[in-house]
């Protein structure tokens, strides 16, 4: 099973907007891959249409999406159409079909105290480096939620552009905490440092 800090596990699969080697599909940019148990599900649905909806705030967030269940990639585009015409919504991201399950066992989707045949709601949250970030796992009966995966994608992304770390409930716009001194020489400077709100001096924030 994949681990934060891992590279994300290679495959090739049938999508519905074709053959895809995951590899090539992630290179050089922020992924989600997510798992749901099974097509024309409410829950699901609701879910996957949650990712259509958001698709352009993923996208100029430079991040790539990408589904998947243990359906047939027939079921996947029926599924995709009748959304499309109950909801006005279009799920155009690739959803995998893993009908043979290679893709959740390589990645750990399938949980056997739930279920041999559904995969769990997992979200890998995959950086442009093929690295896993982040890992969030669902019980099959509670839906994730968006706003939780769109803030740590901003807060990982943001502390990776200006080298610091996000405190509890971080938003964008909400000060930082910067790395605490590991050196005496960095806790003289960091205490002489102006616009730093210091709780300690280990703990310290500051506004970006």
């Amino acid at each position: 099973m994949p681990r934060i800090g891992d590279q994300a596990p290679d495959f090739e699969a049938n999508t519905t907007v074709g053959p895809l080697r995951f590899s090539e599909f992630i290179k050089d940019s922020w992924t989600i891959l997510f798992s749901h148990p099974a097509d024309f599900t409410p829950v699901c649905t609701t879910e996957l249409t949650g990712f259509a909806q958001n698709k352009k705030w993923f996208a100029d967030h430079g991040t790539r999406l990408i589904g998947l269940s243990i359906d047939s990639i027939h079921s996947h585009v029926a599924w995709v159409q009748n959304v499309r015409e109950k909801t006005g919504v279009y799920m155009d991201f690739p959803i995998i079909a893993d009908i043979d399950m290679k893709v959740s066992k390589l990645y750990g989707m399938l949980h056997e105290n739930t279920s041999n045949t559904a995969a769990v709601r997992a979200v890998f949250f995959i950086d442009p480096k093929g690295l896993i970030r982040l890992i969030m796992y669902y019980p099959l009966n509670v839906g994730r939620s968006m706003d939780e995966i769109m803030r740590v994608l901003e807060a990982m992304q943001t502390a990776d552009a200006k080298g610091c770390a996000m405190p509890l409930n971080w938003k964008k716009g909400d000060k930082v905490i910067v790395s605490p001194p590991k050196t005496l020489k960095d806790l003289d400077a960091r205490l002489a440092e102006k616009g730093l709100e210091f709780v300690d001096f280990y703990l310290a924030k500051k506004s970006l």
